[in-house]
């Protein structure tokens, strides 16, 4: 089958898909959003201005309605992020009345808890000691995150309800069972929760979501010219933070970014892709996931992220 073959199958594929099943994955989003807002005296939303967390953000104004979302959105910040995205998270923060909290792991650089081995070193990692003074400051005893469990391997270990003890570490043997919709969401003090509504999502029901919703997105989701470089199978972005190493050719490709985060370790793919529906299409040929395609930091190893979650990520 050639590409042209390829591309029309693909495309015949998408109009004949449907889109029902999101009825019931929305329904199960609302409902864990409002046991969040039953359950725990000061939950927070993490909002990172990604397509995910708009996701949860537009399941919680249905939930709630607009400017009564009861708890905060929370961001930890490298300081490296897309200003397209931190940008669309303000504005989309404000259009809602929602309480917007920003904390920075350049103030925990300065205060010393977070120490870069290198000044290039990628900030990614350290959020989970932002995030950890950040859950202190202002006592939060449940945490609502995008992550869902088709992205990578650790994230689909984890219950929709994720217990973290007094370090703020996840103990993937120590899970509670989840069964008949029932959660656990017991504390002992210092105790907190990770709770994941969109655990069930899928990287294509997102983006059918954000069609059938139309929902506003960073313009970096969708097709742009950028400078990249080809680095250890990924096309890496070309910026101050991110230049290009000695022997990289330096190219000017049509691209679109799949998921959003730190500049240092965040890639796009190339891409023609310049609606919601073009991005369907996309997804529906895609073999590798998001993180497995476009994440830098998730190269190191196989066990990575499962080590950064028993320390304290997202």
């Amino acid at each position: 089958m050639n590409a042209r073959t390829d591309t029309a199958v693909l495309q015949t594929a998408e109009h004949h898909l449907s889109n029902t099943h999101l009825d019931a994955l929305e329904e199960e989003t609302i409902f864990i959003l409002r046991e969040v807002a039953g359950a725990f005296e000061r939950p927070a939303l993490l909002f990172s201005g990604g397509k995910d967390s708009l996701i949860m953000l537009k399941c919680a104004e249905k939930a709630f309605g607009a400017g009564r979302i009861p708890y905060p959105l929370l961001m930890i910040d490298t300081g490296h992020n897309f200003p397209e995205v931190t940008d669309f998270r303000d504005q989309r923060a404000k259009e809602l009345g929602a309480e917007l909290i920003v904390r920075s792991v350049e103030d925990s650089m300065k205060r010393g808890t977070v120490r870069l081995s290198h000044p290039g070193e990628s900030r990614n990692v350290h959020q989970s000691v932002t995030l950890l003074e950040a859950i202190e400051e202002f006592r939060f005893d449940a945490l609502i995150g995008g992550a869902r469990r088709d992205e990578e391997k650790a994230r689909a270990k984890e219950r929709i309800f994720s217990h973290r003890d007094s370090f703020g570490q996840w103990q993937p043997k120590a899970q509670r069972p989840e069964l008949w919709t029932l959660f656990n969401t017991r504390l002992q003090p210092g105790e907190h929760f990770r709770v994941f509504p969109i655990s069930n999502w899928t990287e294509l029901d997102v983006w059918q979501y954000i069609a059938r919703e139309n929902i506003g997105l960073p313009s970096i989701y969708y097709t742009h010219k950028r400078p990249v470089v080809d680095r250890r199978g990924l096309l890496m972005p070309v910026t101050e933070l991110t230049p290009p190493r000695e022997g990289e050719t330096v190219e000017v490709r049509d691209v679109r970014f799949r998921t959003v985060g730190d500049i240092t370790c965040t890639a796009p793919v190339a891409s023609l892709a310049a609606t919601p529906d073009d991005i369907v299409i996309e997804t529906l040929a895609a073999e590798v996931s998001e993180r497995g395609a476009t994440r830098m930091d998730d190269k190191t190893s196989d066990a990575s992220m499962e080590k950064r979650k028993k320390d304290g990520y997202f």
